[in-house]
């Protein structure tokens, strides 16, 4: 029986285990000349969303698929519109009433120092965060939809290279040179825990804005060094201050919740056990 669910952005670190973990539930898109087997999206075309739903009768769709490069946003801000806003746009015009729509965001909605929880006002500090804004204007205006905003998701990626363990690890295998952000502090998850979390929330009846939270927020460089005895490598990297960079960075961003039960509970910090 084929799965009853879609999946956008599996080449995303959330969607990727969310790919890899219920495939038996969720049938993975991905973006335009992705390597790989799964199909395509075409989110350009109104016309190719509308024959998907058709053929598909989709109960579910969850949505990863966005561009988080937040130098090339702040470059190319149109780019990053369509991508980022756009597709949605084109989403929740042609998406069938019945099918239960789930929203993975970011927490880059935030911005300045704090604990944000669900009912805290967004203030994003750069054009990608700007998107995911107006992105989750659009999915809550659908009645019945979900926004789920993350942290940072700590996996495996589909081509072993992007994804901050695994960047690490392929610079170093490069020697390439890895400079570390040392004072961005951020609420950071095993990929497959965050996986789990998102599937339970989209099989569940909650809608509106639900955050995944951690046990503790964890800095940059303590998540390069814990990654790296992980790898069992000997990591060298520099470090640098957020102002110095030329795009926006977050600072101290963690993320809380006004909820309460087993489905927002708080997850291991990514510090806390094995991370594959």
């Amino acid at each position: 029986m084929s799965a009853s669910g879609l999946l956008f952005g599996a080449t995303s670190i959330s969607g990727f285990a969310l790919a890899q973990r219920f495939s038996d539930l969720l049938q993975p898109y991905v973006p335009p000349n992705s390597r790989g087997s799964w199909p395509s999206l075409n989110l350009e075309e109104p016309a190719w969303l509308r024959s998907l739903f058709a053929e598909r009768a989709p109960e579910l769709l969850i949505y990863c698929h966005a561009v988080c490069d937040v130098s090339k946003c702040e470059v190319t801000p149109a780019w990053a519109d369509e991508i980022n806003v756009q597709h949605v746009r084109r989403l929740v015009e042609t998406l069938p009433e019945t099918t239960r729509l789930v929203y993975v965001s970011s927490d880059h909605v935030f911005g300045g120092n704090g604990c944000y929880d669900e009912e805290s006002e967004v203030c994003p500090i750069s054009v990608y965060g700007n998107t995911r804004v107006q992105a989750e204007a659009l999915i809550r205006s659908r009645e019945g939809s979900l926004v789920v905003r993350t942290g940072l998701a700590i996996g495996p990626s589909h081509n072993g290279r992007s994804g901050h363990a695994d960047w690490l690890a392929y610079r170093h295998a490069k020697q390439l040179p890895i400079t570390i952000i040392n004072d961005e502090v951020r609420t950071a998850v095993r990929a497959d825990d965050m996986a789990e979390r998102i599937m339970r929330l989209a099989q569940s009846q909650e809608t509106g804005v639900r955050h995944i939270c951690a046990t503790r927020a964890v800095s940059r460089v303590h998540l390069a060094e814990y990654l790296g005895g992980q790898f069992g490598i000997d990591l060298v990297f520099s470090t640098a201050s957020r102002h110095q960079q030329p795009a926006p960075h977050l600072g101290r961003v963690e993320l809380k919740t006004v909820y309460k039960g087993q489905l927002h509970e708080p997850l291991p910090c990514v510090l806390d056990g094995d991370v594959f």
